[in-house]
């Protein structure tokens, strides 16, 4: 039988979001309904409710989510009733090209839920990321949902949903940071300060955060950053150079996304040194390099989807090193708040006063 529960949506582009009552389906095969413990506040979210993403209003928003398996439908066996999850939008098929290939964190047919979760008109709702999770409980693929230590605290484990581990993979799995290695992230927000904790979790001995705001610098910090530069009077090139002994970081990441900042990080980088774009961009922007220097400068140009992580891998580790103290995911979480309060938390978002407002259901 269906539940009716409360979520929040977002009806048309630019609108306030409404909370209201949302009719969740009992589980098809290969789905789940999941009792939502705690959802965090994402800019993706944001991008929905402008129609930044696409045009399928009504959305159901939220995505970065922990919970407990509530109900499953026939043919499920990654989970099962009561299990502690993490809800991910990399649904692996097993079967496309990339899976095939063992690339799974590639995988270019992840999966949803069948079926839709509606308003109690019977309009249908397009869930955010194939989640959905401003709402007490909702349906997704059994493939999203992620097992973890229930020890973990749902408003820190939830985060690893999307900003969060995009960053720390950009760091870890995408750049391939290891011991030793000198790191330079542009951009310190919550992405790019999670890039900084994945740069310290794998072994960097030098960090350098680079933002124009000495918060989000201060921030950094706070995570496992070693140096930082103010961009807004000093040149970041040059002070990433100066702070490598002249040569470049061996990694830098762009969590900013804008043609300005990776062409500082594609200069800040050491000689066959890597750059990671986990910023994104907008449809509107081109970059121009000089080719010469695209190859003479030797090294690799990548970016970072999703932190290129493999859910059914990564969460489960990163939870471990949470619970031993070695990844600050609390440090992330800068405001607990309630399904009412989304509009002022997408409004402290966009000033920059929080890291992450975390719903709490």
């Amino acid at each position: 039988m269906s539940q009716r529960v409360q979520g929040v949506v977002s009806r048309s582009k630019g609108a306030p979001v409404e909370l209201t009552t949302v009719v969740v389906p009992d589980p098809g095969p290969g789905e789940a309904v999941v009792r939502v413990q705690a959802c965090g506040v994402c800019h993706t979210d944001l991008h929905y409710r402008e129609g930044g993403i696409n045009d399928e209003f009504p959305f159901l928003l939220g995505h970065e989510a922990a919970g407990v398996v509530e109900s499953v439908g026939a043919g499920v066996t990654n989970v099962e009733p009561g299990d502690y999850v993490i809800l991910n939008w990399r649904a692996v098929c097993g079967d496309c090209r990339a899976c095939r290939r063992g690339r799974h964190q590639y995988c270019f047919d992840t999966h949803n839920a069948e079926q839709k979760m509606t308003l109690e008109d019977g309009t249908e709702l397009s869930p955010a990321l194939g989640i959905g999770a401003f709402v007490e409980k909702t349906l997704v693929a059994s493939g999203q949902c992620t097992k973890v230590d229930p020890q973990a605290s749902p408003a820190a484990a939830g985060l690893l949903g999307c900003g969060i581990m995009a960053g720390i993979g950009a760091a870890i799995n995408t750049g391939g940071v290891g011991l030793g290695d000198s790191v330079a992230v542009i951009g310190c927000g919550g992405v790019g300060s999670a890039a900084v904790a994945g740069a310290r979790v794998a072994g960097a001995n030098r960090i350098i955060a680079v933002d124009l705001e000495d918060r989000k610098l201060e921030w950094a910090l706070g995570f496992g950053a070693t140096h930082t530069v103010n961009a807004s009077y000093t040149d970041p090139v040059e002070s990433i150079r100066d702070l490598t002994d002249g040569f470049g970081a061996d990694v830098v990441i762009d969590a900013v996304g804008l043609p300005k900042t990776y062409e500082q990080a594609f200069y800040a980088r050491d000689l066959a040194g890597t750059v990671v774009l986990v910023g994104v961009p907008t449809p509107e922007m081109r970059l121009e390099l000089p080719l010469l220097d695209v190859f003479g400068r030797g090294g690799a140009l990548k970016s970072s989807w999703y932190g290129d992580c493999l859910p059914s891998r990564d969460f489960p580790m990163l939870i471990d090193l949470y619970l031993q103290g070695r990844l600050d995911l609390d440090g992330f979480v800068s405001e607990e708040i309630g399904l009412s309060d989304i509009e002022d938390a997408f409004a402290s978002m966009e000033r920059g006063d929080v890291l992450r407002s975390v719903v709490i259901l």
